[in-house]
């Protein structure tokens, strides 16, 4: 299995990259596991809604460069649905039975993905209604990922 997640910005923070780090470790007995970065563009504090949109279509630009045909794409999307550990796991072992082998996460930027992104979207993922940082979400989604793959080989992690 390949899962790759796309996402918007680079992580600046050591305490980030040294989470995602150790967490990619952990994924190498798992899948074959990428995570391709796209630029953010800038945006000012209160954007209108014009301007939101124009930087959301550069940004979705950048990540439509990055899909494949092959991948199962999951947007990262605060109206998506929400799972449980197990329900999501449930959900990744069963498109390994229907042989998806290339699953693709994708988390916008500060303003969200824009609709043609969602448009190419498979399924909608939703962590919380609440909204996090992109930098945070991409440690969380990653921790998420090897819970899921622990639970799927009955192996203790998972609490």
């Amino acid at each position: 299995m390949k899962i790759t997640i796309i996402t918007v910005g680079k992580l600046k923070e050591t305490y980030w990259k040294d989470a995602i780090s150790e967490y990619e470790k952990r994924l190498s007995r798992y899948c074959n596991f990428q995570i391709i970065e796209v630029s953010d563009e800038k945006t000012t504090e209160q954007p209108s809604f014009q301007e939101a949109d124009i930087i959301k279509e550069k940004e979705a630009n950048r990540i439509l460069k990055a899909l494949k045909d092959d991948m199962f794409v999951i947007t990262l999307e605060i109206s998506g649905k929400q799972l449980s550990s197990e329900e999501f796991a449930d959900k990744i072992q069963n498109l390994q039975i229907r042989g998806t082998s290339h699953i693709c996460f994708i988390i916008g930027g500060s303003l969200g993905l824009h609709q043609i992104v969602l448009n190419k979207s498979n399924y909608a993922l939703s962590f919380s209604n609440m909204t996090f940082p992109h930098q945070l979400m991409r440690v969380v989604l990653i921790e998420q990922v090897y819970r899921c793959f622990r639970i799927i080989n009955h192996e203790p992690y998972h609490k």
